[in-house]
């Protein structure tokens, strides 16, 4: 575990395989329930078919991390995306980098992106994105919330979370299930994202339909990948493809830094 100080407590962070000269940096942002230690070999097995050097961390109420105060706000996504993650690029001098998000991480990559300019940010590849609201994404969190009071997923995600399990779980469920979040949209975002954005995900997706990914594709004008027999979760559910689809994309944007 290693931890870095800032303004709102210790993140936990790891360079799953180290920074090479002349590849990015792989920054691998977590799902709603996700942590360092969810995202498994993944990023490393990523890092190393592309030669970049990956660096992963945990949310503040999220795995080792520092808690965080619930209920977690609405806007819980847009302080990840315009605070937290631009501080610690910042404190650790990452260089050129690219995003990898999935499912939230993704959502908050397409925020900051899409933000203003970002020194360094080369590109970001979005698995299982939310760019709005979807009644199939209320449904299966919904779904989630009874799996939780039944006891058997807070058993499960106390392994990778320990004392921030609670936070971790309902700081995220209980944003999504709140009736005004179904108001929560960030396609404003999306043309003023001046990168390359792979978008990917699953054709089973229990979170959200085809249609995030299509938008986000036609708006960025960035390449869109379908992934069958693949829900929510592309790297666990279709680890191959997945892999393959990452990272065609960034070697092709790593072949644009010079040697």
């Amino acid at each position: 575990m290693t931890l870095l100080a800032l303004d709102q407590g210790p993140i936990d962070y790891v360079w799953a395989v180290p920074a090479q000269a002349g590849r990015p940096t792989l920054v691998f942002l977590h799902e709603g329930l996700g942590s360092i230690s969810l995202w498994r070999d993944f990023p490393a097995e990523v890092g190393r078919a592309t030669g970049c050097g990956v660096l992963a961390y945990s949310r503040y109420g999220y795995g080792n991390s520092g808690p965080c105060p619930l209920p977690r706000p609405l806007d819980y996504m847009h302080r990840e995306a315009l605070d937290v993650l631009p501080a610690l690029l910042g404190a650790l001098d990452i260089g050129p980098h690219i995003l990898v998000g999935h499912s939230d991480g993704a959502s908050i990559a397409l925020i900051h992106a899409g933000s203003g300019p970002r020194p360094g940010l080369m590109g970001i590849a979005v698995m299982a994105p939310h760019v709005f609201v979807e009644p199939v994404s209320i449904a299966s969190i919904a779904e989630a919330r009874r799996a939780w009071d039944r006891g058997e997923l807070r058993d499960r995600l106390a392994r990778h979370h320990g004392a921030n399990v609670d936070a971790a779980f309902l700081g995220w469920n209980d944003a999504w299930l709140d009736p005004k979040f179904l108001d929560w949209n960030i396609e404003a975002f999306l043309p003023t994202i001046a990168v390359p954005v792979l978008a990917l995900q699953g054709t089973d997706d229990e979170y959200g339909t085809a249609a995030q990914v299509e938008t986000i594709a036609r708006v960025t004008g960035g390449p869109l990948v379908l992934i069958p027999d693949c829900g929510h979760s592309p790297h666990r559910d279709q680890p191959e493809a997945t892999r393959a689809a990452l990272s065609s994309f960034i070697n092709q944007l790593a072949a644009t830094l010079p040697n």
